[in-house]
């Protein structure tokens, strides 16, 4: 009887050790369980926080690259989210760690949304400036196309006003004389009796040519082609020259002017044959020949 109440007693005893083992078991899966479900949860929060870290990196590295300067407000921006995306790779993952992070993340993209504004806002005034740049420009090229029409017209006009304002030649003509007892000049054609040569010519008149005293130059050269008198010689700007037998000087009040002036005779006495006369003006301009001939 007593055996039996014993038996009895260690049935129940290890249905109650059962029933505890049972229920201890039931509650450590439980927990397992849920720390796995913890777990995974948290990781897929730190997935989260990485992704939405590098779509703001992504979005700044595009800012970036289509600015047309450096900006330095942005590099950094950029340069602080790469280092919190190390950093949460390598953290331990707690919903405390998380939930600070998921708060700087939701900082980051105020900030981002205020540096694009001001990105933006650099890029229309960038746009305007080169749109202002690039009509001045424009205007500029503008202007110079005119100042240069301007100096080619001034150079012409400067021609033209030079040119009108030369002195010119409505006659010209060279006589040989004689010099008789009484003083008086006749012509003569023979060689031996001549004894200088009367260059005459007439300046037309020009309201436009400045008045004043002028030179021409008067060359005489004989049948050789020698310069007779003193041979002097004159260079204008250009680099020409020319060797004259003398200078003839007048003042000029821009009405008609005939002028008159003599070449004597070399040491000896003229020669026969052929002689030519050239008159030219103060910039070697030639303004009249005269041939003829001693017998």
């Amino acid at each position: 009887m007593t055996e039996t109440k014993n038996n009895n007693g260690l049935k129940v005893a290890a249905g109650l050790l059962g029933v505890i083992l049972l229920g201890t078991i039931i509650y450590t899966v439980s927990l397992y369980q849920d720390k796995k479900k913890t777990t995974q949860m948290l990781t897929n929060e730190k997935d989260l926080v990485v992704e939405d870290l590098n779509s703001l990196k992504s979005e700044y590295d595009k800012a970036i690259m289509e600015s047309n300067v450096t900006n330095e407000e942005l590099v950094g921006a950029r340069d602080r989210i790469a280092k919190y995306i190390d950093s949460v790779k390598t953290m331990k993952a707690d919903i405390s760690s998380l939930s600070r992070y998921r708060r700087q993340v939701t900082t980051l993209k105020a900030e981002r949304a205020q540096l694009l504004k001001q990105v933006d806002s650099l890029r229309s005034s960038n746009s305007l400036l080169a749109m202002q740049r690039d009509s001045t420009f424009v205007e500029l090229e503008k202007q110079t196309v005119f100042n240069d029409s301007l100096v080619v017209q001034n150079t012409q006009l400067a021609d033209a006003v030079e040119r009108g304002s030369a002195l010119n030649l409505s006659k010209f003509s060279v006589d040989a004389v004689r010099e008789r007892n009484n003083g008086k000049l006749v012509s003569t054609s023979r060689a031996k009796s001549t004894d200088k040569f009367k260059i005459c010519f007439t300046v037309a008149d020009n309201v436009i040519a400045e008045a004043g005293d002028r030179e021409f130059y008067v060359e005489v050269l004989d049948p050789q082609g020698n310069v007779l008198g003193e041979s002097f010689s004159k260079s204008n700007d250009s680099g020409a020259s020319v060797t004259y037998s003398k200078g003839t000087n007048f003042y000029y009040e821009n009405n008609t002017l005939d002028v008159c002036d003599y070449v004597n005779k070399p040491a000896g006495d003229f020669q026969k044959g052929n002689y030519m006369v050239n008159v030219y003006d103060d910039k070697l301009k030639l303004l009249g020949t005269s041939k003829f001939i001693l017998k």
